[in-house]
């Protein structure tokens, strides 16, 4: 029987600086958990020495990365974390060149009309403009939302080259949240080849069967899929009957952002790897 080989060592792995590394791991668990942890439960989430967890934490604290709720004992990440993603993919301009067009979405759907991008292991909700119906769906700006389910994320995901899809699709926690939740990696990957055909993604209710979704993505001036636009409404208005009518207007006012943005769709383009 032949050997298994060694997983390859990336060679600029010897200048990891190992505080740093810890302090990343420790944002990032907060980024998944936006509920807020406790010392102990990131300790124990970490495997770290529970001094050293005090410390980062404090630090960032102090840095107001992050926020210590002092009735409850918990850390969360801070808005502060949010604006320096949102500086990454375009900052102010892309949320002022998106502020019309989720206007002008809302308008036309009368949903909930949202801007997100992607975060690491999540997605995140940049920016909205509050559906006009008593009945409505609103989301915190900065709230993460999970890969699988929303189709915002989806819709970017989408625009990667397979090589890159299968390789992050590997990170996602396929967790089951309704009848609707897609939970393997080879459903999911079918799933962003259909996206890719028709321009736009869905939630069919797959993280709550209360609301749905229609999501299109947004590409800066590289082809690179910058952000999502899309709505979010009730289930019982975002129905599977108006789920194309909807992803086609979605899909118009985000080509629409897009060229705003600089891009230019009979340029050679071609998504190679994550750029979340």
């Amino acid at each position: 029987m032949p050997k298994a080989r060694k997983p390859a060592v990336n060679p600029l792995s010897r200048y990891m600086v190992p505080i740093l590394g810890r302090t990343l791991d420790l944002l990032e668990l907060l980024s998944r958990h936006p509920e807020g942890m406790t010392l102990t439960t990131m300790t124990e989430a970490l495997k770290m020495p529970k001094n050293s967890v005090f410390r980062i934490a404090t630090t960032l604290t102090l840095r107001s990365y992050v926020e210590r709720d002092e009735d409850t004992k918990t850390y969360r990440a801070s808005r502060k974390l949010l604006s320096l993603g949102h500086a990454a993919v375009g900052g102010e301009r892309l949320t002022q060149a998106a502020a019309l067009i989720l206007i002008a979405l809302r308008d036309a759907t009368g949903e909930t009309a949202l801007l997100g991008t992607l975060a690491g292991n999540h997605g995140v909700v940049l920016d909205q403009v509050p559906s006009s119906h008593p009945v409505k769906v609103m989301v915190e700006i900065g709230h993460a939302f999970p890969l699988h389910t929303a189709a915002p994320a989806k819709a970017m995901l989408a625009c990667w080259s397979p090589e890159a899809q299968k390789a992050f699709v590997q990170q996602i926690k396929f967790t089951k949240h309704t009848r609707h939740t897609i939970t393997s990696a080879t459903a999911y990957l079918a799933e962003l080849r259909k996206v890719k055909t028709q321009g736009f993604a869905l939630d069919r209710g797959e993280e709550s069967e209360t609301f749905a979704c229609v999501a299109a993505p947004v590409f800066d001036h590289r082809g690179h899929p910058l952000a999502s636009i899309w709505i979010s409404g009730p289930s019982d208005r975002v129905t599977a009957g108006a789920f194309e009518k909807l992803g086609l207007k979605v899909k118009q006012l985000a080509d629409q952002l897009s060229l705003h943005l600089g891009y230019r769709p009979n340029a050679p383009h071609f998504v190679s790897v994550p750029h979340a």
